[in-house]
């Protein structure tokens, strides 16, 4: 994929970029923000804040040309890719804005690392790039075609039906559209972004779980109220769905997207979550209450406690139909309340070791990085082969990040 003699220039000067990578992308959104304010629409401005989208594309770039130069190169590739795509699609992307992209970030390299950057440092990592991006183009594509949309206009107006507590920070929004369409085809364990326009003018995108598997011409969305924490604001559109979208209200929503999806074949299943985690674990225990509800399904659950479970009664209600389904769920506050439709309560943290794991299991997880690690290390212990595990990220993937 990469011209040899590239190739050695990349392997040579990828650990220079790797270490200067953070800054590399902090000036390369400063510079593209200056450049295409309009681009601040489209960009989580939460997680430019707090460093964490200048990380996880450093990371990704990194990661990328590492991955061309290594022998397992093509099919790594594939999978960051495909994670990558479906969150471009879901907020609109359009292939003219990667040479916009491409020029700031190829500005912030020569910036960061100065003289290093000879004509043949660029034309290396500038090939790196395009294959990048050239890919992530072509999957995008696809991927707006398969949603029947365009990157021009992907959301459509949806109205708010109904308006459900879960716990004290969560709730679930039930979405209509509102423009006469049906509702889009959805795997189990899709995603939507939800943009919205915020007090101070600013439009913000925001990805959500489906919650539920799409009934009566409408979906579900399940949303956690992201509170500040150490000093740092609260949550921008997790306040402004909580405080100011009620019933009646309309909201820009986009296709399903996401490739944490649920396959229709007849594996023991292993879904694990944590916390609002288990929003696309929910949806994927409805789809199968409806669909296979004799599949041999093991769902495992952490949480603070019962008062701050969401989702806990659907799934109680769900999992009544299934007679192949067991669920076990650790607290570390556990207050006594009763087990709901055969759910095991263990206390403290979700340890995994001694249960009776299937070694042909296909595995889903959502939750926090540092949980899932400690997971995903624990299940390959366990004898569940890496192919076999499933992963979703809430905000930018630093799953790569060093532990």
């Amino acid at each position: 994929m990469l011209s040899p003699d590239h190739a050695e220039i990349v392997r040579a000067t990828l650990p220079a970029v790797t270490a200067h990578g953070t800054e590399i992308t902090a000036k390369f959104y400063d510079a593209m923000f200056a450049a295409h304010p309009e681009l601040r629409h489209m960009f989580n401005q939460g997680n430019q804040a707090n460093g964490e989208q200048r990380q996880a594309l450093a990371m990704a770039v990194a990661a990328f040309a590492q991955r061309l130069t290594s022998a397992d190169g093509p099919a790594s590739v594939r999978l960051m890719l495909s994670r990558i795509a479906n969150k471009h699609a879901s907020l609109g992307v359009r292939p003219e804005q990667y040479a916009i992209v491409g020029r700031h970030l190829m500005e912030a390299v020569a910036d960061v690392l100065g003289a290093a950057v000879t004509p043949e440092v660029h034309a290396a990592w500038s090939e790196v790039y395009w294959l990048f991006a050239t890919l992530l183009v072509a999957e995008e594509a696809r991927l707006y075609q398969q949603a029947s949309c365009s990157p021009a206009g992907p959301f459509r107006p949806w109205r708010v039906v109904a308006r459900r507590p879960e716990t004290d920070d969560v709730f679930s929004l039930v979405l209509e559209p509102a423009d006469g369409q049906g509702v889009p085809g959805y795997r189990p364990g899709q995603y939507v972004s939800v943009a919205v326009t915020l007090p101070d003018g600013l439009r913000q995108p925001r990805q959500y779980s489906l919650s539920r598997v799409p009934a009566d011409d409408a979906i579900q969305i399940t949303v956690r109220r992201v509170r500040g924490d150490g000093g740092t604001p609260d949550g921008a559109v997790s306040s402004f769905l909580h405080h100011d979208v009620a019933e009646g209200d309309l909201l820009e929503v986009s296709p399903p997207f996401g490739d944490l999806v649920l396959d229709d074949e007849s594996d023991p299943l292993v879904l694990i979550s944590a916390g609002i985690g288990v929003t696309p674990v929910a949806a994927m225990i409805d789809h199968l209450a409806a669909t296979a509800p004799d599949r041999r399904v093991l769902a495992l659950h952490a949480d603070r406690s019962p008062r701050t479970h969401a989702l806990r009664d659907q799934i109680a209600t769900a999992a009544r139909a299934m007679p192949g389904l067991h669920r076990v769920t650790w607290y570390e506050q556990p207050d006594g309340t009763a087990s709901a439709a055969g759910e095991e309560i263990r206390t403290g943290l979700m340890d995994i070791t001694g249960l009776s794991l299937p070694p042909k299991a296909r595995v889903y997880m959502c939750g926090p990085i540092p949980f899932m690690r400690g997971v995903r290390r624990a299940l390959l212990t366990a004898g569940i082969a890496d192919e076999r595990i499933h992963y979703e990220v809430f905000g930018p993937d630093l799953w790569n990040q060093a532990d």
